[in-house]
């Protein structure tokens, strides 16, 4: 079953958030105004739910969208392969907030193989184009040209400046 954010918390989550919350890095705090977004995420529940028919509304619950979609950026802003990315949100409490996992789990380094390929090329062309259009509109970057990689799994957003180079 595929939902958009995870509804339920568990109790580790509130601990995990309080401790960590002046540990996180300033690209943290900026890319969550940005992630913060409906659509972005319904464009990445959308995609995950065109992989088994009623995949919305039936079965054991999956990997929420927005967990898939952080998930998915945290692993190029690290240069990570799928196993690192799996091992350093597993022992790290700061990633773990910041994926929004909390207390719960991991899900596995094939899993995040497939669930990155369900997505695809275009739709990762999208989430970035809706990626640099928030942060725009957040004056979080400026925008020149986006020019996306999508022949990897590093789909890098490129042609964007931090707000913060800006002089």
């Amino acid at each position: 079953m595929i939902k958009t954010r995870r509804l339920q918390t568990s109790f580790g989550d509130g601990w995990i958030a309080e401790e960590v919350a002046d540990l996180y890095e300033p690209w943290m705090h900026q890319a969550d105004r940005v992630l913060d977004d409906d659509k972005l995420l319904n464009l990445v529940e959308q995609e995950l739910s065109k992989r088994i028919r009623k995949s919305k509304t039936r079965g054991r619950p999956g990997t929420t969208a927005e967990v898939v979609l952080r998930l998915l950026l945290l692993k190029p802003m690290r240069d990570w392969s799928y196993d690192i990315l799996v091992r350093e949100v597993r022992a790290n409490l700061v990633y773990r907030d910041f994926t929004r996992i909390g207390g719960g789990v991991v899900p596995d380094d094939k899993t995040m193989g497939r669930l990155a390929r369900q997505l695809g090329p275009d739709t990762v062309k999208n989430l970035h184009r809706r990626i640099v259009e928030i942060a725009q509109e957040k004056h979080i970057v400026t925008g020149r040209k986006l020019r996306v990689d999508t022949t990897s799994d590093h789909h890098r957003l490129r042609g964007i400046r931090p707000a913060a180079q800006r002089q």
